[in-house]
Order: C-alpha cells, then structure tokens, then sequence
C-alpha cells in the first residue's frame, strides 16, 4: 500500500509529519521539506475528517503494522558488541543490508528482538549498514513521563540510502505492563526535549510501534503515569448512544473499549468529562448506559475494562500536559517568575526568579481582606455603599470601564458577609475600598498595616500603595507571596471564598440580585483538590494566579504564577506546575 497515494491516509500522515518537525539531526533539505510540511499541516488537520474516515484510516495503518515484512537473508550475519563510554557500557547492533534484501524488505531484530525496524520494499533505495545501539549511559528524562523501555538510538549508514518521504515502522518491547497510556518518543537535540511519535499499542504482548520518518533517532517508550488505558468502567444515563466520559481523552475522541471478561469491544466518541480519578482511582472510563449495555450486563455496573485511542480529538488544552516542543525535561515555564512552596516545611520544590520583585495585581486584594479581618469586625453589619468608593480606584487607570467593579449605586445597602464575598469570587476593586473605609481605619493607616502584617510575616520584598491592586507599585516575588498564601490562609472565610465558583446575593434597599462568578478555570474544572485561589491582571503586571492545593499527604501545596502574558497561559502552567509538584512529593 502506497501510503502518499491514499487520501484516507493523508492527514494521519501530516501528524506525523509535524512531529518530525525541527529536528536537528535532520539533513538540510530534509528540513526544507520539513517546513514545507508545517505550512501544508496548517491548511489540513486531522480534526477536519469525519469520525468514519479517522477509523478507516486507523484501520489501514494497522494494516500496515500487521503486514509480515520479516524476510530473512542467511548471509546476512548482525553484530552484537559492547563499548564503554566514560565507564558507562552501551550496548551495539550491526548489520549490513545489500541491495537484494533492500528490494525484498526486511525486518531488522536487534537485542532478542527487543528493538525491530520493519523496512518494506521501497523504504531504502541503496546498500547501507544499520546502526542499534541500546544506550545504558545516562539521559536527560522527562519529568512527566514514565520510561518503560531502553532508549535506542538507530543510524541508517549511508544517508543517500533513505529520503525521508515515506514512513517505516518501528516496534519497541518494554517489561511491565502498568496500565498507562504508551507512545514511542524520540529525541530532538536542538530543543532538548522528547517528541511523540503515533503510536500503536500491544498491551497483552507487552510492545509498541510507531511510524518515523528520520534515518537517524533516539527514541524510547514511555508511559504517561496519569492516563489510564487498563481499569474500570462504570455506565451514566445522558445521551443514550455510543459515548463515552474520559478524565484523560478531550471530547470528540474517538476510543476503542473492550470488556477483559468477554473480549466484547465498542468505538465510543468521548463527549464529557469524569470520573473523578480522587474518588475513583482505577476507573479509565465511564460508557454511556446504550453503550455500557453493549458490551456488558447493565446489571454488573462496573467492569474491568482496556482503552485504545482510534483518535485523539484536539483541544486547547495542552495534550496530556505536553507542550509544543514535546516532553520537557524541567516544566516548560514561560510566565515571568513562579514557585512551587510547601507550606509544612518550606520546601520549595520548583521556582523560576522566585525572589524578582514584580506587580502582583489583584493578588493585593487577598491581603486588604485580611487585615480588615484584623479590626474584628462582624458580619452582619450593614454597609451603605458610596460613590466615591469607585472614584479612589479612578487615581490608577484612566480607562475607568476596564476596572472590575459591582454596579452599586449611592446609598445602596449590603452586608458586610456580601461585600466580603463579592470582593474576592469577583475580584472587585470598588467594594475593597469599601471595605477599606468600613474598617474604620483611614486609607493610609489601612494601606500601613496591610505592610507591617506581610513583614511580620516574613515578606521582605513586599510593598503596597494601595488596597485594590490596580496600582502597579504593588509588588512582591513568587516566594513571598508564597509565605503570605500560608498567613492568609489560616483565616477560615478567605479560605472558604476563594475556592468558590459562584457567589448569589442581593441588596437590602432594592430588589437587585447579583451572581459572580470565579474567573479560575482550574476550580471549575475540579480536577485537582485546590482548597485557595487568587486570579490577578495588569497591562503592568500581566496574569497572575495563586493557587493552593492539598496532596495526597495531606500537605498543603502553594504555587504562584507572576508575569504571565495570558489568562490561559496561567491555568496551563499552574496545572503543570500542579502535576510537577505532586510528582516530586510523591518521590519523596
């Protein structure tokens, strides 16, 4: 089968094209070709063919892998070596393929068949050595990802011998089977990251292949340690169809599920999110109840069930928390300076310029609230709302419609609980200063002890003008607010508040009802157990977030974004930076 002949074929073929992309090993005209690829990609996108075509597609890409290219020459002899690298003893393959095994296809069988490549006729054009080398030296792995194989590294000889205009199929084997999901990366030394590679998995033979496109490589398997592929399945009542509900797969997936009890399988379009891998930790997949019903007794109610992704669907989510460039060795952090604190024992376990002063936005208004809580006040007071509450927010922007604030009027009234709560779910600048002025404090002796409190609690590069945060003057670094995060928190109200998603209540003097909503896209998400939040943003300091998590130790964990150059960007860093943290403390 000519695989740039098919146009089933053609946009999984582009996929693996731009995973090919800026490879430094790469020819220079292959990199031509390369960049020609990425323009053409940007034309076309696998998310633009029907979910029939997708399948079909996969299917004749098993076809493929499964088609018997093993022909064996006897006067082909392989060389089986050892070499010593700065004590380190790597382990090498070799073997020499004539022009008459090239043209009949041949299997190359490397380390007890540990590492193949399958050459098909027509993928090498000339006589040429192949290179295995199984690398026992040490390598920069990546933080994310679980290794479950060697890493190899294989050179076709003779360049001329391969062009890289057709993919050819490797299959690596690997030890364990752990129930995660697998794909074959490889090394791309001009960025110092780990690619992947479209993947097939063989679970119950315990290997894995993937198409490649480049002579030369070092690739290796490994596993993402929180996507699940082998586990348990239950069934919900929504659409009545052949749906499924993933924690790990984004919506319009396509996935293959099978029941390990009865080998029964079912292609299933993943449209909702769950279960929770907190409550639930061995549960893969939730099916729709039709499809549940389908391959299973409605009646069992949870199955042991095996997931195989046909198609993974895109998203604007980073793809299993990879980023553009791959795998990361470190988290990939391009905000301007962050942290990751452990409130227990101060143990900072990530930081990028953790100790540069910058503006920290609306991250100011988590302070004024708990020093206002220093004056003891109660409650149920009820505060009259005034207009120039409003008007000392106008002394830091000139374009009063961008400043967050609740449509109050003069003279309305509302409780001192609802100011509260407004003030910090819907981050508003007026109802601060508000509050500021029912502290019975003036504003400057407000402002003065919303700084002694962050000195005394050991905040050094901390300073504030203002109460809101709309002045950019208000500074701190990733590490003090970090420490001030666990001061705040002892306070059970800001603790309450700011993991709200939504905040109900009304004025006293008039029939108004107002709903805010919390901006934080990971507490609406309810993925991890965040237990404190704070969004914050300024043309001068750009997003800010601080996030507070509980592991699974019960330690409370604080990680602080500063300097980001969208909302978005904060949620994929914390979220990273999240997963990062929890991984390391689990090391411990």
């Amino acid at each position: 089968m000519n695989i740039k002949n098919n146009w089933k074929l053609s946009a999984i073929v582009m996929f693996v094209v731009v995973s090919m992309l800026d490879v430094s090993v790469a020819q220079a005209s292959v990199n031509g070709w390369m960049a020609e690829a990425m323009k053409m990609l940007e034309e076309q996108s696998l998310g633009n063919l029907s979910a029939e075509q997708v399948k079909e597609g996969s299917e004749e890409v098993a076809e493929i892998q499964s088609e018997p290219v093993a022909l064996f020459v006897q006067d082909i002899e392989p060389v089986v070596s050892q070499f010593a690298e700065e004590d380190i003893v790597n382990e090498e393959f070799y073997i020499n393929l004539n022009k008459e095994t090239i043209d009949r296809g041949y299997t190359v069988r490397a380390f007890d068949g540990l590492m193949k490549i399958s050459l098909v006729p027509g993928i090498l054009s000339q006589e040429t050595p192949v290179e295995i080398i199984k690398l026992n030296e040490g390598m920069d792995q990546p933080w994310s990802l679980s290794r479950v194989s060697p890493v190899y590294q294989f050179e076709f000889k003779n360049k001329s011998a391969y062009d890289s205009s057709n993919p050819f199929e490797i299959e690596l084997s690997y030890d364990k089977e752990d129930g995660r999901y697998k794909e074959v990366f490889f090394f791309d030394k001009g960025y110092g990251t780990w690619r992947p590679l479209p993947t097939r998995e063989y679970p119950n033979e315990k290997f894995v292949r993937a198409m490649i496109y480049l002579p030369y490589a070092r690739v290796a398997v490994f596993s993402y340690p929180e996507v699940l592929t082998v586990g348990r399945a239950s069934w919900y009542k929504y659409k009545n169809g052949d749906y499924v509900a993933s924690p790990d797969f984004p919506k319009g997936s396509i996935l293959k599920v099978t029941n390990l009890e009865n080998n029964k399988s079912i292609d299933v379009t993943v449209n909702d999110w769950g279960p929770e891998r907190d409550l639930f930790p061995d549960r893969v997949v939730d099916l729709d109840k039709v499809a549940f019903g389908k391959i299973a007794s409605v009646g069992a109610g949870i199955i042991d069930v095996k997931v195989e992704p046909i198609f993974i669907a895109k998203s604007n989510e980073s793809r299993f928390g990879l980023g553009k460039l791959g795998a990361t060795i470190n988290p990939a952090i391009s905000s301007s300076a962050a942290i990751v604190y452990v409130e227990e024992d101060g143990e900072i376990v990530y930081d990028k310029n953790a100790t540069s002063s910058l503006s920290i936005a609306s991250l100011t208004k988590l302070i004024a609230i708990s020093t206002f809580f220093n004056t003891r006040p109660s409650l149920n007071e009820v505060v009259v709302y005034l207009d120039q509450d409003e008007k000392n927010n106008h002394r830091y922007v000139d374009e009063i419609w961008r400043i967050a604030k609740l449509e109050l009027k003069e003279g309305d009234k509302i409780t001192l609980e609802d100011l509260l709560y407004a003030s910090l779910v819907g981050s508003y600048n007026n109802t601060i200063e508000t509050i500021v002025r029912a502290s019975g404090l003036t504003r400057d002796e407000f402002v003065a002890k919303m700084n002694e409190n962050v000195i005394e609690w050991g905040a050094k590069s901390t300073h504030f003008i203002e109460p809101t945060g709309l002045a950019p003057e208000n500074v701190s670094t990733a590490e003090d607010y970090a420490i001030i995060t666990k001061e705040l928190f002892k306070n059970p109200l800001i603790k309450k508040t700011s993991t709200m998603s939504v905040y109900e209540f009304g004025l006293l003097n008039r029939e108004e009802k107002f709903k805010v909503v919390n901006r934080n896209h990971l507490i609406l998400k309810n993925i991890y157990r965040i237990i404190g939040s704070k969004t914050g943003y300024l043309d001068e300091a750009g997003y800010c977030l601080m996030t507070r998590v509980r592991t699974p130790d019960n330690k409370h964990m604080v990680i602080v974004l500063l300097g980001a150059d969208s909302r978005d960007q904060t949620f994929i860093e914390t979220e990273e930076l999240i997963q990062y943290g929890l991984l390391k403390k689990r090391g411990d």
